[in-house]
């Protein structure tokens, strides 16, 4: 059973153009799978769709399933019972995820109270084994400080060992290295992948990046317009790209190209209603 399934999902907010356009994917026990595309492609408004997370003034239609429940239409109750314990987000930006006024170890121990009868002390030795397994020096000591005291890369680490402290079957990274420099972006692909193996976690990874679907994603998929163009392994995207947008988005990546050449430029007479979609079977 896939972990995570879309069917013929569309999002929209008003207007004519949807911002996911009848999505069908499956998502693998123990995978990496990474949703690649530009800014506006519907990677994000796909992934906010499985946490619940969008605004009431979205029409969602199709079906999206969590370890085979159906998600779509939960109400909130429900939605919070999966939220952390089947399902669990990590975001772009870690200040935000945080509050700046409680302890960071308090808010992965609140983490942890919430899905379960367990006693204080229990969740911040809980919490305290989860700073350390992301690497944060001296955890018992810096599990009172506020994230402030932390520097960013620190302070993803936080959250993503609060994503992980229930153990849930599916994490979501949403573009969770954009803030960060090339070195703490390897530093916490690394750790996310560690983690995955680990816990035994699937990984559905948003980013924008095409060097960090490289790096660590089993499978891709393309998003353009709201449509996901293509499916493939990541060696297959990059050694055989099958769609004509995802070449045109390989051969426009800088890296490679001849210092002070002009990269190519993705047509702009490409409509979404003329890119075709993966088909259902790719996933």
């Amino acid at each position: 059973m896939s972990v995570l399934s879309f069917t013929s999902v569309s999002v929209r907010f008003g207007g004519n153009t949807p911002a996911v356009n009848g999505v069908s994917l499956e998502v693998k026990p123990g995978e990496i799978f990474g949703i690649v595309g530009e800014s506006g492609s519907g990677k994000s408004t796909l992934a906010n769709a499985v946490m619940g997370l969008l605004p009431g003034t979205a029409q969602v239609a199709g079906s999206i399933a969590v370890n085979g429940r159906e998600v779509l239409g939960l109400d909130e109750p429900s939605l919070r019972q999966i939220r952390g314990a089947e399902v669990a987000m990590i975001f772009q930006d870690a200040s935000a995820s945080l509050d700046p006024t409680w302890s960071v170890g308090d808010q992965i121990a609140e983490t942890i109270r919430a899905h379960g009868p367990v006693r204080s002390a229990e969740a911040k030795a809980r919490a305290i084994a989860l700073m350390e397994e992301v690497g944060i020096p001296d955890a018992p000591r810096r599990y009172s400080d506020v994230p402030h005291r932390f520097s960013g890369g620190m302070r993803q680490r936080i959250v993503i060992a609060a994503a992980v402290a229930n153990n849930p079957k599916l994490l979501i990274a949403d573009e969770p290295t954009t803030a960060l420099d090339v070195t703490l972006q390897a530093q916490v692909l690394a750790l996310i992948d560690r983690l995955r193996r680990s816990h035994g976690t699937t990984v559905l990874l948003i980013t924008h990046d095409l060097g960090v679907v490289a790096q660590v994603c089993d499978r891709v998929g393309v998003m353009y317009g709201g449509k996901l163009l293509e499916v493939a392994s990541a060696s297959d995207l990059f050694a055989r790209p099958s769609h004509p947008y995802t070449r045109a988005l390989l051969a426009a990546n800088p890296a490679g190209a001849p210092r002070g050449s002009r990269l190519p430029v993705i047509p702009s007479e490409w409509s979404v209603e003329s890119l075709p979609a993966a088909e259902a079977s790719n996933g």
